[in-house]
């Protein structure tokens, strides 16, 4: 059924980009599920399956490489697409996330909404 509309889970601490990942997501079709640290995403994630998830680096309780790493220990996380979200450009963090088979990553002050739908389209629509 290629109607059915495709859920996003987007993991994300801060309020501002959360509401706009959220509000253009919604616009563009998806169903947008939302959690604010790696805890609450993980459980999300296992629970509902979403087509892809939009994960923040830097979140209280548990950071998105630690969910990364927990999602892709689950028989169904290992394959979700999952683009990182962070404020970190040249760091360790990013390489990590590559080793965890991230599909891409974006750093939040260099962000454009338009590219990261793009990216999102190219990858599950």
């Amino acid at each position: 059924m290629t109607d059915q509309k495709k859920i996003i889970l987007v993991v994300e601490d801060e309020e501002p980009m959360q509401l706009v990942l959220r509000d253009v997501l919604k616009v563009e079709g998806y169903i947008v599920l939302e959690a604010k640290n790696g805890i609450e995403g993980l459980e999300l994630a296992l629970k509902e399956h979403p087509d892809l998830i939009l994960l923040d680096i830097l979140m209280p309780k548990m950071d998105g490489l630690e969910m990364l790493k927990n999602l892709r220990a689950d028989e169904w996380g290992r394959s979700v697409p999952v683009i990182v979200l962070t404020n970190l450009s040249d760091n360790e963090d990013i390489a990590k996330a590559v080793e965890e088979d991230v599909f891409e990553y974006f750093v939040k002050t260099d962000i454009r909404i338009d590219e990261v739908i793009a990216r999102i389209r190219e990858k599950i629509d």
